[in-house]
């Protein structure tokens, strides 16, 4: 599903966010991504959807190369990716309704089928009564579930986590990352960046580890490893 070969990436200036990072996640698996504050995990995450490009190496999604993939494609592209964020990038004007509809309307999906959809994602994080909502009114962890029900709601076979327990108690962050492992028990592919070492050792998957911008540790298996399996 996702293949880092050898990647770098350099900033103007001379930073160099990742340096020579290889791994390769299976279409199903499910990993976290961990490191301290500045270790590269999210310029990773930026690389996979396409916000950044490499400096050197090689990238491929779902087979398909994405170094030199032509801007006109990119959208497509992303369409495979749910994203989540930490601080959910709600839109404080719009119903809980709307928020998790807005991928579906840029899709241009008919108006019939965004209700189906909606309320599916609501009900699968839990909110289907707050649907009409503001999500000011909210929780944090209802926030944080809203932002899930639209990261999911076009049914992406890949979903991408950038430190979505960050603002939440422990318990708080247990229930999201059980709903995380719903969603890839029903064969989508999970990458979550998280510093939760604690959380993560709870919750058994393998981890890519960054340190300064290197892989130190990688839990996942080899190619060949794969085969053997």
């Amino acid at each position: 599903m996702i293949r880092f070969d050898n990647i770098s990436k350099r900033y103007p200036g001379g930073f160099e966010a990742l340096s020579s990072a290889s791994f390769h996640l299976p279409r199903g698996s499910f990993a976290y991504l961990t490191g301290h504050s500045g270790a590269g995990k999210s310029t990773l995450l930026k690389l996979i959807t396409l916000i950044e490009r490499p400096s050197r190496g090689h990238i491929f999604l779902d087979g398909i190369h994405l170094n030199n993939l032509p801007a006109r494609r990119i959208p497509r592209i992303r369409r495979n990716i749910g994203v989540i964020f930490q601080n959910h990038h709600l839109l404080y004007d719009r119903t809980v309704f709307d928020n998790v509809a807005l991928p579906l309307l840029i899709h241009g999906y008919h108006h019939r089928e965004i209700g189906k959809r909606v309320r599916a994602a609501l009900d699968q994080v839990g909110l289907l009564s707050k649907e009409k909502a503001d999500p000011i009114t909210l929780s944090g962890g209802e926030q944080q579930r809203v932002g899930i029900a639209r990261a999911i709601v076009h049914k992406p076979p890949l979903l991408l986590a950038d430190e979505p327990t960050g603002n939440l108690d422990p318990e708080l962050s247990r229930e999201i990352m059980e709903l995380f492992v719903r969603f890839n028990q029903h064969g989508t592919t999970v990458l979550i960046a998280s510093h939760d070492l604690d959380l993560i050792r709870q919750m058994g998957f393998p981890v890519i580890s960054l340190a300064k911008g290197t892989i130190e540790r990688n839990e996942l298996l080899t190619d060949a490893q794969e085969r053997e399996h």
